[in-house]
């Protein structure tokens, strides 16, 4: 049986401060924060930490269209194929957390992707995007004179 697990990303301005996290249906969460990001590097970076905290078979919930369909639609084939390129020739956005996060994928073959509806009250999304928010009011209060990528704790 999977072990389900729902993550969410957040960011103030996109691009500004931002967090991540995920949550699974014991309430164990873990999270962590960028100073200077943008949204979809939160979600992305919320999946890949959730895969990289657990072992064994991983039912993923997020309201993120870009990370699920990343995944449900097998873009992340099309970006290898092209040399880390879109269908229109740019560069994909956020290789540092895309690269891992697809070997990961493709090295587990256990992890399945499902899309929710973001705010409507699923009880597991709303927590992961409460915990989220805080990590990026987190960020916004350290402010942007200094870095801290790659923090992450569980809670």
């Amino acid at each position: 049986m999977s072990e389900v697990i729902y993550t969410d990303g957040a960011c103030y301005g996109n691009p500004g401060p931002g967090g991540w996290a995920w949550v699974r249906e014991d309430g164990v969460s873990g999270g962590g924060y960028e100073v200077h990001t943008t949204n979809q590097r939160m979600e992305t970076k919320a999946v890949l930490e959730a895969i990289k905290a657990h072992e064994g078979e991983l039912a993923i919930y997020s309201d993120s269209a870009y990370v699920v369909n990343c995944f449900q639609s097998s873009w992340w084939k099309g970006w290898e194929a092209r040399g880390w390129r879109t269908a229109k020739g740019d560069a994909v956005a956020n290789q540092d957390i895309w690269r891992p996060l697809i070997q990961l994928y493709k090295d587990r073959r256990m992890v399945t992707f499902h899309k929710v509806k973001g705010h409507s009250g699923i009880a597991l999304n709303e927590k992961a995007d409460q915990l989220a928010n805080e990590q990026a009011t987190k960020a916004a209060s350290i402010g942007m004179g200094k870095s801290d990528f790659g923090q992450g704790r569980l809670f």
